[in-house]
């Protein structure tokens, strides 16, 4: 397969839940990736109320990028998605969502393209929002509660710092492969994040 089958990514979005409330909660782990992502480019996001989120603008390998944290709660974020996405003229090919993924063990990160929702609220509105499911996804595990009548407080609950450090682990891992991802190199990007857990 060639490294080159896809356009390069111009939008990056973190899911999350705004507000202090949720910051340290397991269904806030894509918010914590797009904020380690801008720390490292030493930008800041600034809220844009316009497009429903906060957002700030980097430069990675040549290509401009934008990072957005969506302010309508997690079942409402395709609403910030598709208007940024509108805006800009951005297709859905040339967004990246990053999630947390009940599927995956803490410190497991994996990089998707398209699929369903697998249940996750953010993911159903985005493909909603956008009429599209053709996006690409960075799946960084939480575990499961093994209940599904638990699974709400359990993503709304704080991960215990073993499983913290071992998602931060994994984000980093995520960001060290960001160079391929923008460019479009997603196969390489898998093969490379993939293997290394």
């Amino acid at each position: 397969m060639s490294n080159r089958v896809n356009p390069p990514i111009r939008l990056i979005v973190g899911l999350g839940n705004p507000g202090p409330d949720y910051e340290e909660t397991r269904h806030n782990t894509g918010f914590w990736l797009v904020d380690k992502l801008a720390q490292q480019y030493h930008q800041h996001f600034r809220s844009d109320s316009r497009h429903h989120g906060s957002m700030c603008k980097l430069n990675i390998q040549g290509e401009e990028v934008r990072l957005l944290k969506p302010a309508t709660y997690m079942n409402r974020s395709g609403q910030s998605v598709s208007s940024l996405a509108n805006y800009f003229r951005i297709s859905p090919d040339q967004i990246l969502v990053a999630h947390d993924e009940l599927d995956l063990d803490p410190g497991q990160i994996r990089l998707k393209i398209g699929g369903g929702h697998a249940g996750h609220n953010g993911l159903r509105d985005i493909m909603s929002a956008l009429g599209s499911r053709d996006f690409p996804r960075l799946r960084i595990g939480i575990d499961h509660p093994n209940d599904r009548s638990e699974v709400v407080n359990y993503v709304l609950g704080r991960p215990s710092k073993a499983d913290r450090e071992a998602i931060n682990t994994a984000i980093d891992s995520a960001i060290d492969c960001l160079d391929e991802v923008v460019k479009g190199e997603l196969q390489k990007a898998m093969n490379r994040l993939h293997s290394s857990r």
